[in-house]
């Protein structure tokens, strides 16, 4: 369960591009952000991923992920070359695999090797077929597989690849999308995996090339081109086309924090990490992640490459949950917060976190504003500056005690 945004550059207030995901997990499932620099290997090595092992690259980019912490793949993440990827679990009709690449490992290794979103779409699909996708997608249990569907953007394009299996379909956004858990492309895509369409009539799922429409042929479902309001995917389509030539990260931040159709999940599983990307052509993208469970109750906090100096944890896998890492601390401390009979401490608490978010936007904008008037400062500094006040504000308020 998880939801992704993407609004292109017509369709934001300032002619960027800007990317947005929940990722909802198991609710007791951390989820870090986790940074690995631009790393050179010499030939012949071995990549081990979550379950399989396939060649390393010869030089992979530095990359910012909101990872699962039991596993090598991610969620979602950016890399150094402003590509931004975010995965959703999707059934189809094609079987599931026992072991191969998890599409989190897919998504880490599109952003380690893709310099646009191009590049690191054919990087995916190429792994997709070299190996497969498959395994266990929960710590400690084998039997929860699903194929995925990624939004793959960066400063200037973006891209919807939906599997099935080894089968890939491809869409080109145009202006606004959004995925969430459901095959979305309808007829034949603007790229695909070659023989896709004669392997669905030859496997049943559509009577002839004319019969063909991924979305229905290979969920084997009548779907409808208009997705009802109160499901997650008619929801988050119907705030992006509403919120056309306006949207901002702030507006992606509050898509991300919509409760009428659950895209902000609470319950057994939960959103566990969230992710807001400004990718600004020809300048530094600055990236948020909250690092923390449920966007309602937590912040966002603003990163830039090159990234050291600023929050984050070495990449995992890691072979236990550590009590003290910051998903940990937020996740027990916001457990009171959760149900809106609180009352005043509830109020206190968010009035609290909206402060310290509030203040970190406004920043952001500033030096956005002044960068514009080609004012002599630093800007990846500066964020760096931001970065590191926003997570002592938040880190002060989880040790303070429970707010009355």
């Amino acid at each position: 369960m998880c939801d992704t945004f993407v609004a292109l550059d017509n369709s934001t207030q300032d002619g960027s591009v800007i990317f947005g995901k929940n990722s909802d997990r198991p609710d007791s499932e951390v989820q870090l952000i986790t940074y690995n620099p631009n790393t050179k290997y010499s030939k012949g090595e071995e990549l081990q991923c979550t379950y399989i092992s396939i060649p390393q690259a010869s030089e992979t980019a530095a990359v910012l992920l909101s990872q699962p912490w039991w596993m090598w793949g991610a969620e979602m993440g950016a890399n150094e070359h402003s590509v931004v990827i975010g995965n959703e679990a999707v059934g189809t009709l094609e079987p599931l695999r026992l072991t191969g690449l998890l599409g989190m490992d897919l998504l880490r290794l599109g952003l380690e090797r893709g310099k646009s979103a191009k590049e690191a779409l054919n990087i995916i699909t190429d792994l997709l077929e070299k190996h497969g996708q498959g395994g266990g997608c929960a710590y400690n249990d084998p039997s929860w597989m699903y194929h995925n569907s990624f939004i793959i953007a960066d400063s200037s394009e973006a891209y919807v690849l939906e599997t099935a299996d080894d089968w890939w379909i491809v869409e080109q956004v145009k202006s606004v999308r959004s995925i969430s858990n459901d095959i979305s492309i309808r007829g034949k895509g603007d790229l695909r995996k070659k023989g896709i369409v004669q392997h669905a009539i030859q496997s049943g799922y559509c009577k002839d090339d004319n019969d063909f429409d991924f979305a229905s042929t290979f969920s084997g479902s009548y779907l409808s081109y208009a997705p009802s309001p109160y499901s997650r995917g008619g929801k988050s389509t119907i705030m992006l086309k509403e919120s056309k030539g306006t949207i901002t990260p702030e507006t992606m931040m509050d898509f991300l924090r919509e409760h009428e159709a659950g895209i902000c999940m609470h319950g057994g599983f939960e959103s566990t990490g969230s992710q807001v990307s400004h990718l600004r052509k020809g300048k530094d993208s600055v990236h948020w992640f909250t690092g923390s469970t449920l966007p309602c109750l937590s912040t966002f906090k603003p990163y830039v490459f090159p990234v050291e100096g600023q929050e984050v944890l070495n990449p995992g896998p890691y072979s236990k949950i550590d009590p003290n890492w910051f998903w940990s601390k937020q996740t027990r401390f916001i457990e009171p917060y959760k149900g809106y009979s609180m009352g005043t401490s509830r109020e206190n608490y968010l009035k609290s976190i909206k402060n310290i978010e509030r203040k970190s936007l406004d920043a952001v904008n500033s030096l956005i504003s002044q960068e514009e008037k080609a004012s002599d400062f630093n800007f990846v500094e500066e964020i760096k500056s931001i970065n590191n006040q926003a997570w002592e504000e938040m880190i002060k308020l989880l040790n303070s005690s429970p707010l009355t």
